[in-house]
């Protein structure tokens, strides 16, 4: 038995430890945003983030994430309540399937939660590891500037005492 944080959840998962997170996410714990694309960490469809780093759920065992935290696209918000990653893949209407979304947004979320000021070239070289067949590379661009300023301005919110 295996005790994983799960976007801030704790689960206990009954799974051999050499088993690849993505498998337990997506079987056991029925988080579906991840996708398996390759299996060999060469297109990003898996990418979640364990402590703040995007990382390639179809390559890490689960032994290696005990004590960790784990966060995936269904951590970043919810249907009614989009966070501003999703809000803004959303409004620029990035996806086209679908498959390679999740892992574009979590490797984004992860540059931008380690730079709130990356730049335009820094999110290009932070989302190459992603591939997308679709061509939609210029949407996903869009909505990562998009997003970089709604989390800004997030920030930026005074919080009311009421």
């Amino acid at each position: 038995m295996m005790k994983l944080n799960v976007n801030g959840a704790s689960h206990e998962v009954e799974s051999d430890p050499s088993t690849p997170l993505l498998y337990v996410l997506r079987n056991d714990l029925k988080l579906n945003a991840a996708k398996f694309g390759c299996g060999l960490g060469q297109c990003g469809a898996c990418t979640v983030m364990v402590d703040g780093v995007a990382t390639f759920s179809c390559l890490t065992p689960i032994m290696l994430l005990e004590g960790r935290q784990i966060k995936t696209v269904e951590g970043l918000g919810t249907i009614d309540n989009p966070g501003p990653m999703q809000e803004a893949f959303i409004e620029e209407q990035s996806a086209q399937c679908g498959y390679c979304i999740a892992g574009m947004m979590m490797r984004a979320q992860a540059l931008l939660e380690a730079k709130p000021d990356a730049t335009d070239s820094d999110i290009r070289t932070a989302l190459e590891p992603n591939l997308c067949r679709c061509g939609t590379h210029m949407r996903i661009l869009r909505s990562v500037q998009r997003a970089r300023e709604l989390m800004k301005s997030a920030s930026a919110t005074p919080v009311s005492a009421g």
